[in-house]
Formats: C-alpha cells, structure tokens, sequence
C-alpha cells in the first residue's frame, strides 16, 4: 500500500458529469488506486469534494475551480490567470516538501510540481496530458530524473515533446476507461452521435456538416463551453436531422452513444489522446474522425479518416465506417485502453520512483514530523 498524492488540474471540477478527458482521468485513477488499497488524496478544487470517489480524501487547493472565475476562452494565457495558478501551485509544492507521501502523481499542467519534484528529490510521475507549451516544455526538459518521470497519452505526443528522442524517464502511460461503464451493444439505431466539450478546437460543427453530407442523423451531447461558438455554429443547425442532447452524465450518456451506429470524433487540433472516442468504441461504435494528432494509434482499425478541412471526404468516412463490425472497436478497448491496464503501467511507475528518490534530509523529516503532529492535535 502507497500513500499518494493526485495533484489534479484546476480549471474545472474532479466531478461528473465530467467537463472532459482530464477530468475523468484523475476522478478515476483515484478510484482504482483506492480500489487497490492505496492511501490517495486528490488535490483540487474544494469543489470537487462532493464528487470524489468513496475513500479518496481531497486537499482542496482552491475554494473553486478557476473557469468560474476567470473562463478560459477569456483567461488563457493572461498574466492575471497565470498569477492565480502560481500562488496556488507555490502553496501545493510547499506543502509536498513536508508531508509524508509515498509517490506523487501530477496532472497540474503547471510547471511548479516537477520543478519542485526534482529540485527535492519527491518521487514524481507527471502526466502530461496535452502537446507541449514553452513554460512547462521548460520545466519538463530540465526536471527529468530518475525519481521525477513524465507520461503522455500517445507515442504521438512523446515524440512532440521530445522530437530529439525521449529521455529514460519518459514513456507513453495510454488513458484507460472501465469497459463496464461503457457496455457494448450488438446493434446500432442508424445514427451518428458526437460527444465533446463544444468548442472550436474539438470540431463541434464539422461534425454536423459531415453528418448532413452523409444524410446521417446525429445527436450531440457536451458542455457547451464556448456559447458563442455554439450560438454561431450549432444552434443554427439543430432540427429534426441535427439534435443537441445536453451534458449527461456517464451512465445516461453511454446509453445514448451505445445506441449510435456510428461517432464522428472531429478534434482540430493535434489531439493527444481521445478518451471519447474510446468511450464510443467501448460501446461498440466505429469512428469517423479528422486525422489530427494521435487519432490513428488511439483508433487505429476501429475507424475510417479524412483531413479536418474535407467534409465530403469525412462524410464518405462515415458512410464507410459504419460497415465495420461493431466487435472490432470493442475489442480494441479491452485489449489496450482499460483502467486495470493504466493503474499496472502507473504502480510500476511508482515503484521505479520510489526506488530511485534519493534519501529525505533530516530536516525535512523533521518538518513532516510537525506537520504530521499538527494535523494530528
């Protein structure tokens, strides 16, 4: 048994129904780690507390998670969102140079904790969810040690971050998903279904311009997080054809893709991964994607292709798709993306971590001794 800590990211709520693929995978790492005895606390937003999985205790970072207060569409990349982040992960790292956790597992996206990680020797698996940015390309490129080791989602996204050739200590840590939330279904309705965060970079409206191509209804359920992109680009279009579902949560949402025949997955953006896709295969869907980023290893034979600015050929793409039969994409899932498969690949990660960190100092076992008395009065 470990004691973890799950630094999780702050833009949104650990909580379903989830806002997207980083979401989820921390809410369910923590429960599989839980499920397999291990001491885990998330570090989060105080939001999240109600949502946790059962056992998982949280450290609440930040009363709120951030897109409340400074919405990213609105906020990325400012100085005055950047402050906020630092003063929060500046009080994260100072509380893990003193406390007393096994391994510490950084979702952040925030180039503080694997700073901190390496400069003190904190046994570290940071995951690296999305294609590299100069800040944390930064940090990652100086933090790399034996105790301080990076994941990414995709061979894709390892050869981005590192074009020159990945170091020891990084490897690919694929997200995986429990098949049992996503059950299959042998038969599809003759529809189409698309799921996402409705916002440009994830190709909301070439998915309906695709799907009416075809003459293949569809149905669209996700956060709308970019209302203006929604009221321009696929409101206009909903209809008898076109139906926009809500966010749902995971077991109302995977009754409504399993039923499909078929998901459009229409990332714009060079995708590091694809948890929706992989959700929709579980259920026994074929995709029809844009060839963007890590989109054909994650697919792979489960799925047909076009470029992102051909809407006939991504509508021949789903006619073509449909034919393939619904056993494929779900096999795939349960031979590659299942959680059991991520939490192996990640303990074995903690081990190796733990056995290289280098000895706490004295006085640093001394300050995690008072903290533990503290907390314990």
């Amino acid at each position: 048994m470990m004691k973890i800590a799950l630094l999780a990211h702050l833009r949104h709520t650990i909580a379903p129904p989830f806002a997207g693929g980083m979401e989820a995978h921390s809410w369910h790492l923590a429960k599989g780690l839980v499920a397999r005895g291990h001491d885990v606390t998330i570090f989060a937003s105080g939001d999240s507390l109600a949502h946790l999985p059962e056992g998982v205790k949280l450290h609440a970072v930040a009363e709120r998670h951030y897109d409340v207060d400074y919405p990213w569409h609105l906020f990325h990349g400012t100085e005055t969102l950047n402050a906020w982040q630092d003063a929060v992960f500046e009080r994260v790292c100072d509380h893990l140079r003193v406390a007393d956790f096994d391994v510490i597992h950084n979702n952040t996206l925030h180039r503080f904790p694997p700073q901190a990680g390496f400069a003190e020797g904190l046994p570290m698996v940071t995951s690296l969810h999305v294609p590299p940015f100069d800040g944390l390309r930064r940090a990652v490129r100086t933090s790399a040690s034996a105790w301080s080791r990076f994941t990414v989602t995709s061979k894709r996204q390892l050869g981005l971050w590192w074009p020159d050739g990945a170091p020891e200590g990084a490897s690919v840590l694929y997200n995986g998903i429990d098949p049992v939330d996503w059950p299959f279904v042998a038969e599809g309705d003759g529809s189409a279904v698309w799921a996402g965060r409705i916002t440009p970079t994830k190709g909301t409206h070439v998915a309906i311009r695709a799907a009416m191509a075809a003459g293949v209804p569809l149905r669209l359920f996700g956060a709308i997080e970019n209302q203006d992109y929604f009221d321009r680009e696929v409101r206009p279009f909903l209809g008898r054809d076109v139906e926009y579902g809500g966010h749902l949560d995971g077991r109302l949402l995977a009754r409504e893709i399993g039923v499909a025949s078929v998901m459009l997955f229409t990332p714009m953006w060079d995708e590091p991964f694809g948890l929706a896709a992989v959700e929709a295969m579980s259920c026994g869907l074929p995709i029809a994607a844009t060839d963007m980023g890590a989109v054909r290893e994650v697919i792979c034979e489960a799925g047909r292709y076009a470029l992102s600015d051909d809407i006939p050929a991504l509508a021949s793409a789903l006619e073509s798709a449909m034919e393939i039969p619904r056993t494929n994409p779900a096999r795939r899932v349960r031979r590659w993306f299942t959680i059991d498969a991520m939490i192996d690949r990640a303990e074995q990660l903690y081990d190796d971590v733990r056995r290289a960190a280098p000895p706490r100092p004295a006085a640093r076992r001394g300050a995690q001794a008072a903290v533990t008395a503290k907390s314990e009065a």
